[in-house]
């Protein structure tokens, strides 16, 4: 549990025969800062999910020795590159650092190599949903390249707003009409909800989203949401702010 926020997750395995290589973790660090990541492994079975299982090692362990998000995945594709037991698997990863703010809320740093890209949204003015894509220009699959260069940006998350993480399984998912829902149609999604824009709500209707379709999804998805809840009262007045992790907890940290 984050002080002072909200985390939802959900794993949905395409198939119960074949190991998957999706993977996510929320872990602490010095400082009162906190590290969150989700990636996802080339390919199935008993390989991938030790490549998965590496790269979950490395992500931390690094993380505690230096915590910059970009020199983090650096050590990550180092790794994987030189570990025997990874052999030429290579995977996406998106990887951030949370610092909490002195007036609420955090500061986030988050870094990709070859992933989808995260989703920052927010309730806009009109009653309706605020949805930012995080792009990020340069940053390469990881293990695949020496020297490979990612990307990182730096924004706020403050109260009300949620930043949406997912494996290409979700995107990947086909629609009524054979398409793939694609960048466009997750970015229509969030645009039309219009439930609450907390990390449950986004995770609990991801999953609607995915049981109603026809396929459901041809590939595992895994969904990690993180939001600051707006500062409520308390019985005796004063001001707090609510941190809980929900939608299905018991996959948290898992592959």
């Amino acid at each position: 549990m984050v002080p002072g926020l909200e985390l939802a997750c959900h794993y949905r395995t395409a198939s119960a025969h074949d190991v998957g290589g999706d993977f996510y973790d929320v872990f602490p660090l010095e400082g009162d800062r906190w590290a969150f990541f989700l990636g996802d492994v080339c390919g199935k079975g008993p390989e991938a999910a030790t490549v998965t299982a590496l790269a979950r090692h490395t992500l931390r362990a690094a993380a505690q020795i230096n915590a910059d998000p970009v020199t983090v995945l650096s050590a990550l594709n180092t790794m994987l590159l030189t570990d025997v037991t990874a052999g030429r698997r290579f995977c996406t990863v998106v990887l951030g650092l949370l610092e909490p703010r002195e007036d609420g809320g955090f500061t986030v740093t988050v870094a990709t190599g070859g992933h989808p890209p995260a989703y920052h949204v927010r309730p806009d003015d009109s009653g309706g949903v605020w949805v930012r894509a995080v792009h990020l220009k340069g940053g390469m699959l990881v293990g695949a390249f020496p020297q490979a260069p990612f990307a990182q940006t730096t924004f706020s998350l403050t109260a009300g707003e949620s930043l949406f993480l997912y494996t290409d399984g979700l995107i990947e998912a086909r629609t009524t009409e054979g398409a793939m829902l694609g960048d466009d149609g997750l970015t229509g999604f969030l645009h039309q909800r219009t439930g609450p824009v907390t990390a449950t709500s986004l995770v609990e209707d991801s999953i609607t989203l995915l049981a109603s379709l026809p396929d459901r999804a041809g590939d595992d998805v895994a969904l990690l949401a993180l939001s600051v809840p707006h500062p409520h009262t308390t019985p005796d007045g004063s001001v707090a702010a609510t941190a809980r992790t929900a939608a299905a907890p018991e996959h948290f940290g898992q592959e």
